[in-house]
């Protein structure tokens, strides 16, 4: 009897691979043949799931948001009201899984300046990161329904480049940011963003603000 091929799966597994790949040797480094060996894989069959290295990183990025949105799933349906900090630690790289996940979207992100392609996906990636931020602090953050739209956009924002800011630091030099610094770090941030948001509120009328874009953090 034939052996069945969960194809879907293995299309993850060489995504997967391509991710502690790229975040071992990097962007230039990273080709098709060395996914392929690291995967345990010949370079056709590789080929036959995926025609362009290109094409196994854009997967790799969509499974690397997917395990993430998993992993918040599970906190936020573990607790009537989950912890933000914990929620939003799940994109800091405070473990091995972690610091693979965040080198490879460090390497993504050098090239995609020069890449039309690339920089397409990258806007999509940003929107879903943005949604998917705020969903946490919409859960979490029992102050939250409470601010104006356009404070609630600012505090958003604010939270996503400092996470995007603090993984490229702890991914280009994890001795000076090991996990405990990094958790310090963001719980200081969410405390700033707190009192400013409530100030602003306070100071200034709720106006009709727009909806996060894909323009950047």
């Amino acid at each position: 009897m034939p052996k069945i091929v969960d194809h879907a799966r293995r299309r993850d597994e060489i995504a997967l691979v391509a991710c502690r790949v790229v975040a071992k040797y990097g962007f230039e480094q990273t080709t098709i043949a060395r996914i392929a060996r690291e995967a345990g894989y010949t370079t056709g069959m590789v080929a036959h799931y995926f025609d362009t290295k290109q094409d196994i990183i854009v997967a790799a990025l969509r499974l690397i948001l997917r395990r993430i949105e998993e992993r918040l799933s599970h906190q936020t349906e573990a607790a009537e009201q989950p912890d933000l900090l914990a929620l939003l630690c799940e994109a800091l790289p405070v473990d091995a899984t972690r610091f693979t996940e965040c080198a490879f979207w460090t390497a993504f992100w050098g090239q995609v300046m020069a890449d039309k392609r690339l920089k397409r996906v990258n806007v999509w990636i940003h929107r879903a990161y943005l949604r998917l931020f705020e969903r946490c602090l919409a859960q979490s953050w029992p102050q939250w329904p409470q601010w104006p739209t356009d404070t609630r956009e600012e505090v958003l924002r604010s939270v996503v480049t400092f996470i995007n800011g603090l993984t490229a630091s702890a991914v280009a030099s994890p001795g000076d940011w090991p996990p405990e610094r990094q958790i310090r770090q963001l719980r200081l941030q969410l405390q700033l963003l707190a009192g400013w948001a409530g100030a602003a509120s306070t100071s200034a009328p709720a106006r009709p603000g727009r909806r996060p874009g894909p323009s950047g953090a």
